[in-house]
Formats: structure tokens, sequence, C-alpha cells
């Protein structure tokens, strides 16, 4: 009996001192509640007591923590709507605060601290124009989101430590219609060009046409005059010829005559034999026949 009732006394022992004992590890940071009511704030890691049965644990994350959240549709200054996507990374800086605000729940505190970043976002963005957005001062406009939703989150005991914009697109709708306006006018711009390459094209091709006509007449000038020139010297040549011998002159004539008449295959010839132009084939002197 007596065994038994010290089984019992021990036991209930172990039951107390396990509920009174509990450890914090490194990672975590503890705040001891009485009633509902927070007591204890404990950061440092370690063995630690507390009442058992009348205080609780609630144990929360000193690590840097992710929040997701979902995609939002913003509408820029210059009235651009934007499909947004962003993340956050942040810590809880002061334990007490945040069972305050949100009772302990990482859940309720994901969702005040999304809260905030949607109304930062959907500020900052709605000052913004879509070129500096996708483009130009990305970076600043997420230090200003960063900075607006540290000074809300304050209230919950939380420090951001960094934002990103993951994606920022038009919205579907928006998309195709950007890229047909893009594809219309890459089309036009295409146009342009072809039609520039074939006036450049034509222009030169009509200088060289002008250049081959210009060429080509002055070659046809250039030898009409050599011709000229030769028939005159062919001219003079033959009068000078003539001066000199005449009858030798009239029997080459004749030659050429007989050669250009008499050609080899084709001798008939309808004439006379008197004709004057057999008279070195009828007297080799050349004289005429006497009547």
């Amino acid at each position: 009996m007596i065994r038994s009732v010290l089984a019992f006394i021990l036991a209930g022992l172990v039951v107390v001192g396990g509920s009174a004992l509990f450890v914090v590890d490194q990672t975590e940071q503890v705040i001891v509640t009485q009633f509902g009511q927070p007591r204890r704030v404990i950061t440092t890691p370690g063995l630690n007591v507390k009442m058992p049965f009348i205080q609780n644990v609630i144990s929360m994350d000193r690590r840097t923590l992710d929040l997701e959240t979902p995609s939002v549709e913003a509408i820029t200054s210059d009235q651009k709507r934007l499909v947004v996507d962003t993340f956050a990374r942040y810590r809880i800086e002061n334990p007490l605060r945040f069972f305050q605000a949100t009772g302990g729940s990482m859940i309720r505190g994901n969702q005040q601290l999304g809260t905030f970043m949607d109304a930062a976002l959907r500020r900052v963005l709605g000052e913004s124009t879509f070129q500096l957005v996708v483009k130009d001062d990305r970076q600043g406009l997420i230090t200003r989101i960063r900075d607006q939703v540290n000074v809300e989150a304050q209230a919950l005991g939380v420090a951001i430590v960094d934002i990103r914009i993951r994606r920022a697109d038009l919205p579907e709708q928006n998309s195709q219609a950007v890229f047909r306006r893009m594809q219309t006018e890459r089309q036009r711009e295409a146009a342009e060009l072809r039609a520039q390459g074939t006036e450049i094209s034509d222009r030169i091709r009509a200088q060289a046409d002008r250049t081959v006509t210009v060429t080509k007449a002055e070659a046809d000038r250039l030898a009409r005059e050599a011709l000229g020139k030769g028939e005159a010297e062919r001219t003079r040549l033959l009068a000078d010829s003539y001066n000199r011998d005449a009858e030798f002159f009239a029997f080459y004539r004749s030659m050429q005559a007989y050669e250009t008449g008499l050609k080899s295959g084709d001798t008939r010839l309808v004439i006379t034999p008197e004709s004057e132009f057999f008279k070195y084939l009828n007297n080799p002197a050349g004289a005429g026949r006497d009547k």
C-alpha cells in the first residue's frame, strides 16, 4: 500500500516537474502566459521553469522568415494595369508586441503583414509610371515599399529585412494587345526599311543605268570621231596617191574592184565585155578598146 502511494506521489512529481520545466531553443523566443496574459519574455536559450498547469509557453521563431503574398493587380500613375508578385523576409523583433497584436498566431501575423504589403505596393505603384516599374527604377520602388511596410509593421513587433518584386507583368489580355501592337509596329518598321532599301536600290540602279548610257554615248562619240579621222586619213592618202601616180591609182582601184566583184564561187556578171570595168583584163596596159 505504501509503495503504491509512493509510486503515485512520484508519478505526480514527474508530471508536475515535466509541466514546470521547458527548454528554449537557440532558434526560438518564448512568451510565458498566465491565464492568457503575458508574464515573461525569454530570448536566451536554455532550461527554464514555469508554474505548472497555470502558465503556458508560446514559442516564436527568431530566425528570418519568408512571407509569400498572392499576386496583386495595381494601376500605375499612367493608368497601366500591372500584375505584381512579391515576397518578403522578416524577423520578429519584439515578441511581446507580436503576441499582443496577433495572439501569437503566425497565420494572423502573416495576414496582417500581407495587408500592409498590399497597401504599400498599391500606393507606391500608383505614384509611379509603367516605365519606372518594369525598367528604370525598380530597386528604388522596392526600397520605398519596404520603408512604408516597416513603419506599419512596427505595430506587430516585426522588422522587414527585404522585399522583392519577382514579377511585374501586364494582365494576360493586355499582354496580348501589347504583343499585337508590337508585332504591328515591327511589321511597319520592316515595311519602311524594305521601302527605303527599294528606293536606294532604284536610285543606285538608275545612277548605274545613267552612267552606262553616258559611257556608251561617250564611247560611240569617240568611236565616230576615230572612224571619221580614219576615213579622212584614208581619203587623204588616196588623194595623195592619185596625185602622185594617177595611172597606178586607177590600176590599184581596179584590182580592188576585181577582188570584190569576182569573188571565189560566184564570178557571174551581167555586163558588156566592152565595159570600162574590164579594161585591165582586155588590155594589161589599161588602154581602152579602139572604136
